[in-house]
């Protein structure tokens, strides 16, 4: 019975990136976030389960992989594409390239599975991290308030179709970047993990959803400025 019970976990985070997905499309942002964040919830527990109760199995891997591309490839995609769909755009094709963010997810989660090198950090940007970005950016977005309803001026437009390609190469990138592991809660060898969290407070007290986002962002700039310095001084 025990060894049901993580595929279970994993089929929860999937059915979480489904709803999040319908909500997406029905562009309620606020709930597709909030599913996306449930579903991150399951992803963290269903391995730890495994782990817990040595069940490890390859189709549990498998079904993990499948899951995490629902939940922090599909539903971001589905909110970033239904939120494109809300300016008025000449080129119908335009919002369809939101749809890269799932296969790029896709890639990446492939590329996790083969890739030895990622048992204590992360090679390129993790989907969960990509899929809150998202999440969270797109929600603020929706929720501010404009001179008109809905008059999301065009400039932001813009601002996420540069972000489209540079959160897909991010994904797939062989940036070095940290995972929040520690074999040993002291500051040493821990400079950078307790940096990131301490500084996180303040973003999402001072930002509120919007936070989450520039968490994301600040994460993504720490794992770089690190890896230049440590090739620096190698």
């Amino acid at each position: 019975m025990k060894k049901h019970i993580p595929n279970t976990i994993t089929c929860l985070n999937l059915i979480s990136g489904c709803i999040a997905t319908y909500w997406a499309f029905q562009g309620d942002y606020r709930l597709a976030l909030l599913f996306i964040i449930i579903g991150a919830v399951f992803d963290f527990f269903d391995g730890m389960t495994a782990r817990l109760l040595h069940v490890s199995s390859p189709i549990g891997k498998e079904l993990d992989s499948l899951a995490d591309d629902i939940t922090f490839g599909f539903a971001p995609s589905a909110i970033v594409f239904s939120f494109l769909n809300s300016f008025h755009i000449h080129l119908p094709f335009v919002p369809f390239l939101a749809f890269f963010i799932a296969a790029f997810s896709a890639l990446r989660l492939a590329k996790f599975n083969l890739d030895e090198r990622q048992a204590l950090g992360f090679i390129g940007l993790p989907t969960p991290a990509n899929a809150l970005f998202w999440g969270a950016l797109i929600w603020r977005l929706d929720y501010q308030t404009w001179s008109e309803p809905y008059a999301i001026p065009d400039f932001w437009l813009y601002v996420i179709l540069v972000l489209i390609p540079i959160s897909c190469y991010l994904l797939v990138s062989e940036i070095p970047m940290f995972a929040l592991k520690f074999k040993t809660w002291g500051w040493k060898g821990n400079e950078v993990k307790y940096i990131f969290i301490l500084t996180c407070i303040p973003l999402l007290l001072w930002l509120g959803v919007a936070g989450i986002a520039a968490i994301i962002a600040w994460y993504i700039l720490l794992s770089i400025v690190t890896t230049q310095r440590q090739s620096t001084s190698a």
